[in-house]
């Protein structure tokens, strides 16, 4: 009789440290994150980054927590979860004044037996100042645990294009984004791959002029053009001419296969 209540009131004792800790009221967390932020008024991005990091950590530690509170509703469900972990993230920002904007990027995806879940923010001091940040959660077994944090390439937005596995296994997505020019949009793309242990950047190219990322299958295919043409066929009065570089994904990341001019449209 002692030791069967003694193993209740062990498992009880367990199943209070497992509860998740409550969370600061949506309000007063926003309120928490724009008082963080507000002394970033008047620096510049490059003058910023230790301000910018007590933000991402306290956003990344409130949404571990979230998560732990909020499983996912299962289905039929009236929003994918990504839409409530972009929602959340929203409001974490809501009483943001400085930097002028955020924007949430998110995703969750099936992998394995666990699901990976990405809570992504753009901050933005301006249309060309921007920084980024992609925190990588798993859920498995009803626990949710942080697997890696990155900073993807400034002065970018951020999405999202997810890669076929390779023989390891791995989780491998594209992050991409442009930033503005002075005539046509830049596009930098990097290739992650996480192996359940770390994030790893297999790949990247940035700033593309007039950039435009496609994918199929297993190859990564950027249409652009060569600023220096564009400017010589602008003073002229002619067509530019375009260019496709053609890569090939493969079990170690990636290579190119070709990179050649494109007829002329019409043609």
């Amino acid at each position: 009789m002692l030791a069967a209540l003694f193993l209740f009131a062990t498992g009880n004792a367990q199943a209070r440290k497992k509860k998740p800790k409550p969370l600061i009221p949506e309000e007063a967390f926003a309120q928490r994150i724009a008082s963080i932020a507000q002394p970033l008024y008047g620096l510049a991005m490059d003058e910023s980054h230790q301000r910018t990091s007590e933000v991402q950590k306290l956003v990344i530690t409130h949404m571990q927590e979230w998560l732990e509170h909020h499983p996912p509703k299962g289905e039929p469900a009236q929003f994918p979860y990504h839409v409530d972990v972009r929602r959340e993230l929203e409001s974490n920002f809501s009483r943001l004044r400085f930097p002028v904007y955020a924007w949430p990027a998110t995703f969750a995806v099936p992998w394995k037996d666990r699901l990976m879940i990405g809570a992504g923010y753009t901050l933005g001091w301006s249309k060309y100042d921007r920084a980024n940040v992609l925190a990588l959660f798993e859920r498995e077994q009803g626990k949710v645990k942080l697997a890696a944090v990155t900073n993807f390439i400034p002065r970018v937005d951020l999405h999202y294009h997810f890669l076929p596995p390779p023989p390891s296994g791995d989780f491998r997505f594209l992050a991409y984004g442009t930033r503005l020019g002075k005539s046509h949009p830049r596009l930098s793309v990097e290739l992650y791959s996480f192996d359940g242990q770390t994030l790893q950047s297999l790949w990247k190219t940035e700033d593309v002029y007039d950039g435009k990322l496609d994918v199929e299958g297993s190859r990564v295919m950027l249409n652009y053009m060569k600023e220096a043409e564009f400017i010589q066929a602008a003073t002229y009065n002619r067509t530019p001419a375009r260019y496709e570089a053609v890569y090939q994904l493969t079990p170690e990341g990636i290579h190119l296969i070709t990179d050649h001019q494109l007829p002329p449209q019409g043609q």
